[in-house]
């Protein structure tokens, strides 16, 4: 099994984009040095606590400050964009990382941010927008004909070629035919990882959610390549997990309690998820009342915490339960104390992943 990361990422209001910048930054150096494979960024215009809109910009300066570790948008929600300029943006970007790029696509899940691009989510159009605009850039970098492209939410055109002057469509990915693409799964049978089995992209699945719907994910990777003709494979699904490994379980489950894992929580995602009517994908037992899904349940039940060995007892049970998958992908979270933090994410690689199985 290998390990990455993944970051929103998440600061409370109040904070300086400039350090926290610099911070997140700080984190995805360290945890190339430490041996990560690779590290996912989140997109929002419109939420406080996620305070990267353009993660395609971030990656280019973590790129420079890095040597190995992979770095991928997380994603770049379609929605948000027009195909043309995405598909250069991109393309330039995956020629900047040389083979360390890999390009997360999704539709978007923030209720801000549909309203600022005009898309209304209860009539799914932002779905249907996700697919021709992916399709449609795939086909440019493929074959950039001239003329029209248009759908419901954007047009533009491609001019013919003026070759005395040079004058073309020809910015196209480094990565051939493109680089490898991952799709995020939130809700139980995700359309989107449907989408990812059709495809033969990498699937995601969030931080949030338990083993019952975690098992519906690759359920629906496997939907989904069976009507394209693909072959999944268990090595390629990213399951999130918020983690954090101490010296003795004691000492992580109070720190997790006394810490910013519950400061995000009670903060941020639990007053949030209620009004998204996402709670439920919370609960280990559907009919467990919303009051029952606090922190202490998500230290004992959904995150990933305590020492070496009851992290690694942990993450194997989760591994038994789903089935098998390849990355663990640990949640980005501001390391504070700082110590502590690092402690956990080089005790996670270091003392828990080589424990682990692997599953092709």
């Amino acid at each position: 099994m290998q390990v990455g990361f993944f970051t929103m990422p998440l600061h409370p209001p109040g904070s300086s984009i400039t350090q926290t910048l610099e911070d997140d930054l700080h984190q995805i150096e360290t945890l190339d040095r430490l041996g990560y494979a690779e590290a996912w960024i989140g997109e929002h215009f419109t939420t406080v606590w996620e305070n990267i809109p353009a993660p395609d910009m971030f990656i280019a300066n973590a790129l420079a400050r890095t040597a190995n570790i992979k770095l991928g948008t997380g994603v770049t929600c379609m929605p948000n964009h027009n195909p043309f300029m995405i598909a250069h943006r991109i393309a330039q970007l995956d020629h900047m990382a040389k083979g360390r790029f890999l390009w997360g696509v999704g539709s978007g899940g923030f209720p801000g941010d549909f309203e600022v691009f005009g898309f209304d989510p209860s009539q799914n159009a932002h779905r249907q927008m996700t697919r021709d605009s992916i399709d449609t850039i795939l086909q440019i970098w493929k074959d950039p004909k001239p003329g029209v492209y248009e759908s419901d939410h954007w047009r533009f055109t491609i001019p013919e070629p003026v070759d005395e002057f040079g004058l073309r469509f020809h910015v196209t990915p480094y990565q051939k035919p493109h680089p490898p693409i991952g799709v995020a799964g939130v809700s139980p049978n995700s359309d989107t990882l449907i989408l990812a089995g059709e495809r033969g992209w990498i699937p995601m699945s969030i931080n949030l959610v338990p083993s019952r719907v975690l098992r519906t994910h690759w359920d629906a990777v496997e939907k989904g390549a069976a009507g394209g003709g693909q072959t999944p494979n268990r090595s390629d699904w990213r399951i999130a997990r918020e983690v954090y490994v101490a010296e003795t379980s004691a000492q992580a489950r109070k720190e997790a309690l006394d810490g910013v894992l519950r400061r995000d929580f009670e903060q941020y995602f639990l007053r949030l998820m209620p009004k998204m009517r996402m709670l439920d994908l919370l609960k280990a037992d559907p009919n467990m009342p919303d009051s029952d899904v606090d922190i202490e349940y998500l230290v004992d039940n959904i995150f990933v915490v305590g020492s070496a060995d009851e992290v690694t007892e942990k993450l194997g049970a989760l591994y038994d339960d789903v089935g098998g998958f390849g990355v663990l992908l640990a949640m980005g979270h501001e390391w504070q104390p700082y110590d502590s933090w690092v402690r956990s994410m080089d005790l996670l690689i270091n003392e828990v992943i080589p424990r682990l199985p692997t599953r092709g």
